[in-house]
């Protein structure tokens, strides 16, 4: 069942299709011929056989004069499926047969260790036709905190904090991005907000919804919305109260720690025992201006 970081990774290389032939010749150093402009192509990939082979999304280089130079199937994996090492050959072979050109395969994960699974090479069987996938996992995608390069690739931005959005780089990646994306249409700005902030670790994203003066953020996009409501955003619709108290909690330590507030262990301790996430959210929205933790809490 597809999810909102699934669909969300092909997005970004929909709405801007160069993205991916960029990142495969600058973060794979994979060679690319020369192509004139990007079409997302149609993804069935059968030919007369029964079963029907589809990828997450196809991508044609082409020429000035509409031919296709070389075809780009882009795969969104975000765990390890043993089906993919059957299919992925097929998906090339088919296309290849049809388009009567090179294509290629890149995978793209945001997890380190299916980034490991998905570059091990495909031995085919026959000699000499071994598949290696070219990956694009956290360790290729360059970590994107600097607002210039952000706004020149707003998708490039977002899809930084889609694979770097936890740790020390979190709030970075997430305040350019989110710079980068109030430049663009309404639609993409906010599409692009809400995965940035669906993305994030519990403790950057509490900091930036503060900033942007909201202790409970409402997505905006229809996009983001429809997984919401159905259960499906990762992080977003699970644990219990007791534990979304717990996250509130330490996010909140977590901005005080950011603005170089000391934290009084009495202070701690009532913030990390408070079990109403009113009180939590509220505390919050205080901690971006408060001159002291014992401000934040009302101490």
């Amino acid at each position: 069942m597809p999810s909102l970081t699934h669909d969300a990774l092909l997005q970004l290389f929909r709405n801007r299709p160069t993205l991916a032939p960029e990142l495969l010749r600058d973060a794979l150093h994979t060679p690319v011929p020369a192509f004139d402009h990007v079409r997302v192509g149609d993804a069935t990939l059968t030919e007369v056989v029964p079963t029907e082979y589809r990828a997450d999304l196809v991508l044609l280089l082409e020429g000035a004069d509409g031919s296709t130079r070389a075809a780009l199937v882009v795969e969104a994996q975000l765990g390890r499926d043993l089906d993919k090492r059957w299919s992925w050959p097929v998906y090339l072979t088919n296309l290849r047969a049809r388009l009567r050109c090179n294509v290629a395969l890149m995978v793209v994960t945001s997890d380190a260790a299916v980034a490991g699974w998905a570059g091990t090479p495909i031995d085919t069987g026959h000699p000499g036709w071994v598949l290696v996938p070219l990956v694009l996992g956290p360790q290729a995608v360059p970590v994107v905190r600097d607002a210039a390069d952000a706004e020149r690739s707003p998708e490039l931005a977002v899809l930084s904090v889609m694979l770097h959005g936890h740790g020390g780089e979190a709030l970075a990646v997430a305040e350019a991005a989110l710079g980068a994306a109030r430049g663009l249409d309404e639609e993409r700005s906010k599409l692009y907000a809400d995965l940035v902030l669906a993305s994030v670790d519990e403790a950057a994203r509490a900091i930036l919804e503060a900033l942007m003066a909201s202790g409970n953020y409402e997505y905006q996009s229809d996009f983001a919305r429809r997984y919401v409501a159905q259960g499906k955003a990762e992080g977003m619709a699970e644990g219990r109260a007791e534990g979304e108290a717990a996250g509130r909690a330490h996010a909140l330590i977590a901005v005080l720690a950011a603005r170089g507030l000391d934290v009084p262990d009495d202070v701690r301790a009532r913030i990390t025992a408070c079990t109403d996430l009113a009180r939590l959210d509220a505390w919050l929205a205080r901690a971006v201006t408060a001159s002291s933790a014992a401000d934040v809490i009302g101490a």
